[in-house]
């Protein structure tokens, strides 16, 4: 009876025996529970929407916004102080009205000068009381106006260089994070394994010494035996009889831990499988370093990170002191005391100026903030340089210990059946009394040293593998890009 078999009938009964939830779970079963119901998905998840929206608002800006305004039953019962125009003299005027108005505006940001571009059309109602009571429409049906900076930094013009940008990495980041997930789902998984298998080992342990030990006592009476040979194999028995109560514990705490990463409570056991066979990959340096850097986050980090220093050096040398706009409006109006005479012999009115401000003395202040920033800048340069040489090298690594992993699982399985092989032989040999209790503590420990070996190859390799997945955001067993569907997760 195979270790695998052994271990399915004793989880089997234990599913029998208990009443708490149980799942046989195969490496990939607990990977796509992960993807959907850990925290760190969640995490992931909303980090990316939060990323979504951003990128959602930065589109809006760039589409035509139309605003309604105005006031609603504005009443004014003042003294308001006037001057006159011919002899400067001063005085209070009683002001006793009731205003009203509507108007509307669409406003266009305009990316490549970084000014805003207005359209409008108002109307406003004034109700006179008192002595000189009277009625007053006021119109402008059209009014377009145009705001220009000059010579100042263009925010529209670098959102557009960054924001689509930053829009993707996100998506990338959440692609990398949900790799980063399943890594830790490897690990906890196959730690499960593990100590699900070591407490098999024990009690099978267990159950073996027991047997030999009936065996040595009877060997002990002939005088094949020696008493320190039986001591040794009874201290042996008690050993694993401790091993039984300690992997016991590492099991729950096992578990307990990958139901953390699967998002169930800590009542519900999973029972994990080892996989017979893997998948055959050896992986290609050059494939792998060409879609990492086409597909990750790290190219785009780095893009990122120069376009963000060449913005910075753009506004420290827009800020140095200079200040130059343009304001243009053009448009038509007319007043009335009835309705349609507001809009009949239409004026039209022209408002264009340039305002601007320069600094006589700054004492270098402006300079020094450009300086800053150039100084940043050729910093960000020659790290994003050394990032690439180390990533360069990291992809190396990880291409490297993947295809080793895979022969070393290979090796290790190869290594486990030589050992199962052998101390059958040496508990057999022990039994017709040719092997001795060292012999038979030697290979039982081998065996156990070997079938423990191989779990941990096997969740290396995983690692490993899903280590460049997350590098590359490419599937290697289905030959294609990682890609999510924004529709299903909005």
């Amino acid at each position: 009876m195979t270790k695998k078999l052994t271990l399915t009938l004793i989880l089997t009964l234990s599913v029998l025996s208990t009443g708490s939830a149980q799942e046989y779970m195969t490496l990939s079963d607990a990977i796509r529970t992960a993807r959907t119901q850990s925290v760190e998905a969640l995490e992931a998840k909303q980090a990316f929407i939060s990323t979504y929206w951003a990128y959602r608002s930065y589109k809006a800006s760039r589409l035509p916004s139309v605003y309604m305004y105005g006031n609603l039953m504005n009443f004014d019962r003042s003294l308001t102080l006037l001057q006159n125009p011919e002899d400067g003299t001063l005085k209070y005027v009683s002001s006793n009205n009731l205003q009203n108005g509507v108007g509307l505006e669409i406003n266009q940001n305009i990316t490549f000068t970084g000014g805003t571009l207005s359209v409008s059309s108002d109307l406003s109602r004034i109700d006179q009381f008192g002595g000189n009571k009277s009625l007053t429409w006021y119109s402008r049906p059209v009014t377009v106006s145009y705001y220009q900076p000059l010579f100042t930094y263009n925010q529209f013009k670098w959102d557009k260089k960054i924001e689509p940008k930053a829009y993707e990495k996100g998506k990338r980041d959440y692609l990398g994070s949900m790799e980063a997930v399943t890594i830790n789902v490897v690990y906890a998984y196959h730690n499960l394994l593990l100590a699900k298998m070591n407490n098999e080992i024990s009690q099978s342990n267990f159950e073996n010494s027991g047997n030999m030990l009936k065996i040595a006592k009877e060997r002990l009476q002939l005088g094949d035996v020696t008493k320190a040979d039986y001591l040794q194999l009874e201290l042996r028995m008690l050993n694993d009889s401790i091993a039984i109560n300690e992997t016991e514990v590492m099991v729950r705490e096992a578990q307990m831990t990958l139901n953390s990463l699967l998002g169930f409570d800590e009542s519900f056991e999973v029972i994990p499988d080892l996989e017979e066979e893997l998948p055959d990959i050896q992986m290609d340096y050059d494939l792998v370093m060409s879609k990492s850097l086409e597909n990750s986050s790290f190219s785009l980090n780095n893009e990122l990170s120069l376009l963000n220093a060449e913005s910075a050096v753009a506004r420290a040398k827009a800020s140095r002191g200079f200040s130059f706009s343009l304001n243009a409006r053009f448009g038509m109006s007319q007043t009335g005391p009835e309705f349609p005479q507001a809009y009949k012999d239409l004026l039209d009115q022209e408002v264009v100026g340039v305002t601007f401000s320069i600094p006589i003395f700054d004492w270098g202040l402006g300079k020094g903030k450009v300086q800053k920033a150039k100084a940043a800048q050729e910093v960000v340069k020659a790290q994003v340089q050394q990032s690439e040489n180390d990533y360069r090298r990291q992809v190396f690594t990880a291409v490297s210990q993947f295809n080793n992993q895979r022969q070393q699982c290979m090796v290790s399985r190869r290594a486990m059946n030589i050992a199962k092989e052998r101390y059958e032989l040496t508990m057999h040999r022990f039994k017709e009394g040719n092997a001795t209790v060292t012999d038979l503590n030697m290979a039982q420990t081998e065996n156990d040293s070997a079938f423990r070996q191989y779990i941990s190859d096997v969740s290396n390799f995983w690692a490993f593998y899903y280590q460049l997945r997350q590098c590359t955001l490419y599937d290697f067993i289905k030959g294609e890009d990682l890609e999510i569907d924004v529709n299903e997760m909005i």
